[in-house]
Formats: structure tokens, sequence, C-alpha cells
């Protein structure tokens, strides 16, 4: 795994889960769970740390975005089983009244796919990439743009927005009717 902080977060929830036979826990498994989707969701987001640090640093700073351009430098499935796996987990971790808390079986399930998911961060990109400089500004910065009308167009005159699909467009009003 990548990180030994990443690693802890995930024993930790695996202890929530599954606690010692003959143990006598306070919290109920619906807790246990939710406290331990908290933990995977912290140990996945480590990793992503981890893996942007390796990449492009300041992706470290930027919440959601790393799981969004994750699929520019890992596979496509990667990217997108660690967005559903993170929104799955923020989904478990946030208390509501009307709903029943996570099983632990179900934050058993996501446990196993965010192990997976750190093993596949560690290995790093998969798709070679390269730091590229900004782009230059165009040569007419400053000045603006020319605009030629349309072919058959005359200057001058404005073409009317269309309306909302199905509707026809208001008649134009002529004089005082």
């Amino acid at each position: 795994m990548t990180d030994d902080t990443a690693r802890a977060d995930v024993n930790a929830a695996q202890s929530l889960l599954r606690p010692v036979a003959g143990t006598m826990s306070a919290l109920g498994p619906g807790v246990r769970a939710r406290a331990a989707a908290l933990l995977l969701r912290r140990a996945l987001e480590r990793g992503l740390d981890d893996f942007w640090q390796g990449v492009v640093p300041g992706m470290t700073r930027i919440g959601k975005h790393r799981i969004l351009c994750l699929g520019a430098y890992t596979d496509r499935e990667t990217a997108r089983r660690c967005y559903l796996i993170w929104s799955a987990l923020s989904t478990a971790c946030h208390y509501r009244a009307h709903e029943l808390p996570p099983g632990p079986s179900e934050i058993q399930g996501r446990l196993l796919e965010v192990e997976a998911l750190l093993e596949a961060l560690e290995r790093g990109p998969t798709v070679p990439y390269a730091v590229t400089a900004p782009p230059s500004p165009p040569q007419n910065a400053g000045r603006p743009a020319a605009t030629l009308p349309a072919p058959g167009r005359q200057p001058g005159r404005t073409v009317p927005k269309p309306g909302p699909p199905g509707r026809r467009p208001a008649p134009p009003v002529i004089g005082d009717q």
C-alpha cells in the first residue's frame, strides 16, 4: 500500500468491522460500519494524495478534482472505480435520520475495493505524462479581433435567437396596431 497511515486506517476499519471474538463492543454494528467507512475514505484520500504527490504535487490541495482528473493518468477503470467507491463511502459516512446506517458486510466489500485501489494507485501513473508549459498568448493580444460578416449577410443586422423547442417566436410588432 502507499502509506503507513493509509494502511493503519484500513486495519482500523477492519478491526471495527470484525471485532475480536469474545470482546464486548459498546458500539452497534451500524455505528461501527459508519466509522469504518470514514476510515476507509480517509485511507483512499491519503492514497490519492500520495499518487498525486508523485505526478503533480499541486493536485493534493484540490479536493474532489483529484479523483476527476485521475482518468488522464491511470486507466479509465481505475479512475471510475475510485470515484464510485469514494462517493459510496462519502454517502455511508453521513448520518441521515430517515435512512438505515450502512451494514458491516457492505463496508467490508468496500474495504476490499479500497485495498485494491490503493495497490493500483501505488503502481503510479499508467499513462505517460509530460509536464508542459502554459500556452503562449496569441500574437494579437490586446487588440480586438476583426469580425467579418458571414457570406450572404449584411453587416449590422442581427439574427434572432431561437426560442425554447416547441414554441414559436412572437411575431414582430409592425407600427401601431
